[in-house]
């Protein structure tokens, strides 16, 4: 297997040069980095969450199918968001909690798509002392089609 992408997953790293919660401005875009989604990065993604449907990893298979081809799990947006973002972005720090999201999906990311995000902050507040933060994120491949989107609501630390 041929060595996929690498991206930064040491979410320690560069922590101390993260935007932190007072520096947030709602509407204001992310900084975000394309991401070219391989073939072996989705059998990586894959493998470590025990996905095994032949779609993802047969191409014989996955030829036969609607999609006519290889296609990634929808659930690789996780991946998408942290490969998407450079080190220093605000998602990253660490003591960070999910506090929910909803996503939907267009289109499958195939391998070789190069995946843009664009992503902002929209509200902010505190609420029983803790700091909430409300985020939206839109997916697009090279085409400019949308292959997910979602938002999602983050605990950050004090």
């Amino acid at each position: 297997m041929a060595q996929a992408e690498a991206f930064e997953t040491d979410f320690w790293k560069d922590a101390n040069l993260r935007k932190v919660w007072d520096d947030i401005v709602p509407g204001e875009p992310r900084k975000t980095i394309p991401y070219t989604l391989t073939k072996e990065a989705i059998e990586l993604y894959c493998k470590s969450v025990g996905e095994t449907h032949p779609i993802y990893f047969d191409e014989a298979y996955a030829r036969t199918t609607r999609y006519g081809g290889l296609i990634a799990p929808p659930s690789i947006h996780i991946l998408l968001m942290f490969s998407c973002t450079p080190a220093d972005d605000w998602m990253r720090s660490p003591g960070t909690v999910n506090a929910g999201q909803s996503w939907s999906y267009n289109i499958p990311a195939r391998p070789n798509d190069v995946i843009t995000l664009q992503a902002r902050a929209l509200d902010k507040f505190i609420k029983r002392e803790r700091r909430f933060v409300v985020h939206d994120n839109v997916f697009f491949n090279q085409k400019g089609d949308v292959i997910c989107s979602g938002r999602g609501w983050t605990i950050r630390p004090m």
